[in-house]
């Protein structure tokens, strides 16, 4: 700033905070168009001076919060929501930000395992595709005993007892090899190659052998085609193989991701969708609907005189 005087510069180097009172909505509660959230009162240089902080700060976080509820309300209690968005979020500060926010405008966890840690918010998350496209065979899985069961033993007996000629083999080995390694909060993403031919038949397989062996699998997430159609095939063979195998499949849960927005979850309700739980990504830390809040910081009061631009 070369057209500033030195003085100037002196003067800021003075400023402090002690002579500013700051009033301020508590975070978390409910606020509506043209209610004042801050009101700061102090030296008029000062408090100008926090314009660009405070909003920079609140605008984000509301505007996430917001739409977090959003969703919220378009699902209702029951059905899970977890914040897939740090790919997607505007750097890595406003990553965090929006894994803070979501959860405090409902959502239920996060797959920002930083944000899990420092704000104690539950993580939750599953393996890639690349994942799955790791694996050539079952000679992949090194090691396939879990609690004396072998598993890749037993989950070849269920594919050998059905009629499932596209399942694929190295997608078995992906979901045995992540049961090996997650047993309690085993989740599998089914949709690499074929949800209905592939995908849910290795999944029935891995979740027999693990329950041998006393585990029960916590579901499987989808991310590509017609996810209330595909949930609800999804939950029916499910229902088959749980009476085929006394296997508790019936109450698996049903994940789905791909892009989804308020819109998609109203249009998933109308269609009577068996989801369980959603992970939203791009649509919550972007915010589609509305990108940006638009709060305002504004002069209110001169030395008791009212102000106001009209």
């Amino acid at each position: 700033m070369p057209t500033c005087e030195p003085e100037f510069f002196d003067y800021l180097l003075s400023v402090d905070a002690s002579s500013l009172t700051v009033y301020c909505m508590k975070e978390g509660c409910m606020i509506f168009p043209h209610e004042p959230i801050i009101r700061v009162d102090g030296p008029i240089a000062v408090c100008q001076l926090l314009e660009t902080p405070l909003l920079c700060m609140v605008n984000y976080s509301s505007l996430v919060a917001t739409n977090a509820a959003r969703h919220r309300v378009a699902v209702g209690d029951s059905i899970g929501l977890s914040e897939f968005g740090l790919r997607r979020a505007q750097g890595p500060d406003g990553g965090m930000t929006a894994s803070k926010y979501s959860y405090l405008g409902g959502f239920n966890s996060t797959s920002n395992v930083q944000a899990g840690m420092l704000y104690h918010i539950p993580v939750s998350g599953t393996h890639a595709h690349s994942y799955v496209l790791s694996f050539d065979g079952l000679k992949d899985v090194k090691n396939p005993m879990l609690n004396g069961v072998n598993l890749v033993e037993e989950a070849l007996k269920v594919r050998n007892e059905n009629n499932w000629p596209e399942a694929r083999e190295s997608e078995l080995a992906a979901f045995i090899s992540y049961a090996l390694s997650f047993p309690q909060a085993c989740l599998c993403l089914i949709d690499t190659f074929d949800v209905l031919k592939s995908g849910l038949p290795n999944f029935i397989c891995t979740a027999v052998a693990l329950y041998k062996a006393g585990y029960k699998a916590l579901g499987i997430r989808i991310d590509s085609g017609d996810l209330a159609y595909l949930s609800r095939r999804i939950h029916k063979v499910f229902e088959e193989m749980e009476k085929k195998y006394n296997v508790p499949l019936g109450s698996m849960g049903v994940v789905a991701s791909n892009d989804i927005n308020v819109d998609v979850l109203y249009s998933l309700n109308k269609q009577n969708h068996q989801i369980n739980s959603f992970g939203i990504g791009t649509h919550l830390v972007t915010c589609q609907g509305q990108p940006a809040l638009g709060m305002v910081f504004k002069l209110a009061d001169v030395n008791g005189v009212p102000r106001m631009k009209l």
